[in-house]
């Protein structure tokens, strides 16, 4: 089975439709599946539900489907980088459903790994927890978080070999492996393909049977906040 595209088109085409959900790798600007955003932006799929840490910035990354006003839902941890997320949500244009950082990753991770549900004590007593199941365990109050399966995720990697097995470089490690594993096909943009047998197998992060589709690439390397000091005289 070839897993190898050749661009970002060809490996959505048959995948997108309106109304999807989507599972997003990535946070803030580093180890975004810039490519694939940019496929799904060019495709015009609307009314999407998109799972990720965040929504990128105002002009890239998951940003740009805020843009052409794609994105109907965002299920995420953070979102204060993007001024025309803010806006949206404020006018009441997209809708959000807010998830502490831990909880989101592991929403993911459960539905990768067949896990409908489970309970953590993230959120008790707060805004997160209204609506949701209680129950106390050894005295100690949890609520119950449903696993998310996305209808297809988008993932951003260092290196993989034709099989799909793939190494993530540093942070870029971030959301990319749980949302890989929660889509019920998956996607991966990467640096670079390497011969199979090449990769150590100790060094790999995510195994091939999780991935279906493959895109080779070049990739711009954004600073989201840049910092600098004022030499002194």
């Amino acid at each position: 089975m070839n897993k190898i595209y050749s661009s970002a088109e060809a490996a959505l085409e048959g995948l997108l439709f309106d109304g999807m959900t989507i599972a997003s790798g990535g946070f803030g600007l580093c180890g975004i599946p810039e490519l694939l955003i940019s496929g799904i932006r060019d495709a015009g799929t609307k009314e999407i539900t998109i799972a990720s840490n965040n929504c990128g910035v105002d002009d890239f990354g998951l940003g740009i489907l805020l843009k052409t006003r794609q994105i109907k839902k965002m299920i995420s941890s953070y979102v204060g980088e993007n001024a025309e997320f803010m806006r949206q949500f404020l006018c009441g244009e997209l809708e959000l459903e807010f998830n502490p950082q831990g909880t989101l990753a592991e929403r993911m991770r459960a539905g990768g790994a067949g896990i409908p549900a489970f309970y953590t004590p993230t959120g008790v007593g707060t805004v997160i927890a209204e609506g949701k199941e209680h129950k106390v365990f050894d005295g100690r109050t949890y609520i119950l978080e449903r696993a998310i399966v996305a209808d297809v995720s988008i993932v951003k990697a260092w290196k993989a070999d034709p099989t799909g097995n793939l190494v993530f470089r540093k942070t870029a490690r971030n959301f990319n492996p749980p949302a890989a594993t929660c889509g019920k096909i998956c996607v991966a943009e990467v640096e670079e393909i390497v011969p199979l047998g090449s990769l150590d197998p100790d060094h790999i992060h995510l195994p091939g049977i999780y991935v279906h589709r493959l895109i080779p690439g070049q990739h711009l390397k954004r600073i989201e906040q840049r910092t600098v000091r004022h030499r002194e005289a």
